[in-house]
């Protein structure tokens, strides 16, 4: 089964409920309230697990949810906080929104190691936050807000310097086996390699080596999606080079020069990006032809290429003739290249996405306050963590796409008023 693309659920933790009651303590017949606050829910986290190769471990299992928080308790116990869920997956996955198709985050390790995708919702507030000298035993706490749920798909794009093209048996997992600690699964019929296999080739000379990844077999229309095209084309996007390997004895009856064009239109139907990656030609198996034939089969290789100026090797991963030559010219090619991963931006923001629904919110003034709440307000503070700088801006980027900031000034607000946001109590700032 091929499991490098697979669709999930995520569900981060509903927020615990404030709690209502009521201090009960000998001699003291009108206890206050001291109900306490709900838990916050708990986060859906993705981490990168650097030993993991494939996304098989989520295969089987398509809900992933993180824990709720707690109720608030009496005696103003503060409820617990729900459990977070950790994901592990392996570097270079992206995370798409499942509806629209956009990046949510791009695991591609150093800074994008750890990722919190979803954010659990607030835990309630309990009844001992809204004694008033009016009302000093109120009997109502606010619920917890609920997590949040999405369809995702989670799509591995290989982490490695240079891509194994080519098409389905020509030796491309012998070559990694034969320069690499990789060992793949070798068997002489098509599509052996069901995913990327990845190795690191070592000089020995204390040079710096690159990683090579065996990118699985193409086909004729895989840029269409036929066979699994579109889940092996994703692995060459982050790849800096490209070794082609051609089958150079056609033991399958196909011209070598008709199968770099086949393959090459196909990564430039799939993007026009990878069509512009450099890249060299290994023609394999040379060792099966006889010793003069081999430089008429380069020959006729280039004739039929015309104007391409991609240079030709003649190698054999059966007896390693012409491989030392091959990876030192690759070496010599990454020296010269920017050693910069590609990495994708986020596109798709959950949490920002599900307050842009056009719930209703009100703006008003009162004795001199100001008052903003309504459900849109609370569906958004009940996945934003204003203690942080990032929920913070977030807050303030809500207040002013939303038209809130000039209500308020409409209204009349200054330098120093008061302003009432739901539950929360914020001095004005122009």
């Amino acid at each position: 089964m091929f499991s490098d693309r697979v669709s999930i659920v995520l569900r981060s933790g509903n927020g615990g409920d404030g709690h209502v009651s009521f201090r009960r303590e000998k001699y003291v017949p009108n206890g206050g309230p001291d109900g306490g606050d709900g838990g916050d829910g708990g986060d859906v986290i993705f981490e990168v697990d650097p030993g993991m190769t494939t996304l098989a471990a989520f295969r089987h299992h398509k809900t992933y949810a993180a824990g709720n928080g707690s109720e608030g308790g009496k005696k103003r116990c503060h409820g617990k906080r729900g459990n977070d869920i950790v994901l592990q997956v392996p570097e270079g996955t992206i995370i798409r929104d499942q509806e629209s198709g956009r990046i949510i985050a791009d695991m591609s390790g150093k800074d994008n190691s750890r990722r919190i995708i979803l954010h659990g919702g607030k835990g309630g507030i309990g009844n001992m936050h809204f004694a008033t000298s009016t009302m000093q035993a109120p009997r109502y706490a606010k619920p917890g807000k609920p997590g949040i749920e999405i369809d995702v798909v989670l799509e591995l794009k290989s982490m490695a310097d240079v891509g194994l093209i080519g098409f389905p048996n020509v030796g491309k997992s012998t070559l990694l086996s034969r320069v690499t600690n990789a060992r793949p699964k070798i068997a002489n019929y098509h599509f052996t390699t069901l995913h990327p296999n990845l190795g690191v080739v070592d000089f020995g000379d204390h040079e710096d080596g690159f990683v090579l990844a065996d990118i699985p077999g193409l086909i004729e229309n895989a840029s269409k999606g036929e066979g699994l095209g579109h889940q092996f084309l994703q692995h060459i996007e982050r790849t800096r080079f490209l070794i082609h390997v051609v089958d150079g004895a056609s033991l399958e009856g196909r011209s070598p020069a008709d199968d770099i064009r086949t393959i090459n239109d196909e990564l430039v139907s799939f993007h026009e990006g990878l069509g512009e990656k450099p890249q060299v030609i290994a023609l394999n198996k040379m060792d099966l032809l006889p010793e003069e034939e081999r430089q008429h089969v380069i020959d006729q290789l280039r004739e039929d290429l015309g104007d391409s100026d991609i240079p030709v090797f003649s190698i054999s991963c059966a007896t390693g003739e012409g491989i030392r030559e091959l990876l030192n010219y690759v070496r010599a090619r990454l020296a010269e290249m920017p050693n910069e991963t590609t990495v994708y931006e986020t596109e798709y923001f959950p949490e920002e996405e599900l307050t842009e629904e056009e719930l209703p919110f009100s703006v008003r003034k009162e004795k001199g306050e100001y008052y903003v709440d309504g459900p849109r307000i609370e569906k958004m503070l009940g996945f934003t963590n204003l203690e942080s700088e990032k929920g913070f801006l977030f807050f303030e980027r809500f207040m002013r796409e939303n038209g809130i900031e000039d209500e308020l000034k409409k209204l009349g607000a200054q330098e120093g008023d008061t302003v009432h946001v739901c539950d929360y109590e914020f001095e004005y700032v122009e």
